[in-house]
């Protein structure tokens, strides 16, 4: 497994802090992964088989013992939305019709109520490249220093920042270009709470 792992991130040109990130994981435990001091558990498994784009089926069994199946009843759809309908999913207006929306699938979210986005522009290259998919649980609007937000202003312009309270304004970019931060018409409502970010290839 862990020559798969690191074989792998070699071939697309990810990291092991990257790995952590999507499985929301500090860098020594994915460490210890690599090692073969840390087994995965079987929630992590389709996060790390999506995030090395693998299917599962050609080595779950193999080098865990564990069925694909059991793995795969932890996989969940998420819609993947556009950013026009990401910017109504305000408190006061909060339903949108995602059936006519594309899903993905991934796992291992914890309990909430998901949508999916996807990343243009490199505002937030540090966390998310360009064409990253993010996961953003609308139930959790509450902010916390440093963690990561979908807004939308006034006028439902949805924009995917860091929360710097310290900062003005508040939202930040988290790029390694000079990039500004947004402007924003009015007050910014919290769409919801970014907890994934995967690159999409």
């Amino acid at each position: 497994m862990r020559d798969w792992i690191t074989n792998r991130l070699k071939e697309i040109g990810e990291t092991k802090a990257s790995l952590g990130r999507a499985l929301d994981l500090p860098y020594a435990r994915v460490h210890e992964v690599v090692k073969g001091t840390r087994e995965l558990k079987v929630t992590e498994l389709p996060i790390v088989a999506q995030f090395l784009k693998m299917p599962l089926p050609e080595f779950v069994e193999l080098y865990t013992g564990v069925e694909s199946q059991t793995v795969r009843r932890n996989l969940m759809t998420v819609p993947l939305v556009s950013w026009v309908s990401a910017g109504q999913l305000t408190e006061q207006a909060p339903v949108v019709d995602f059936d006519e929306f594309p899903p993905v699938e991934t796992a291992g979210l914890p309990k909430g109520n998901w949508i999916a986005l996807r990343v243009s522009g490199d505002s937030m290259n540090k966390i998310s490249p360009p064409d990253s998919i993010i996961f953003v649980d609308l139930d959790d609007r509450e902010l916390v220093p440093n963690a990561l937000y979908v807004v939308a202003d006034e006028e439902g312009h949805a924009t995917y920042k860091r929360y710097r309270p310290n900062e003005n304004p508040p939202f930040q970019p988290a790029s390694y270009h000079d990039v500004g931060p947004p402007d924003i018409d009015g007050a910014a409502n919290v769409i919801g709470r970014v907890r994934r970010s995967l690159i999409d290839t």
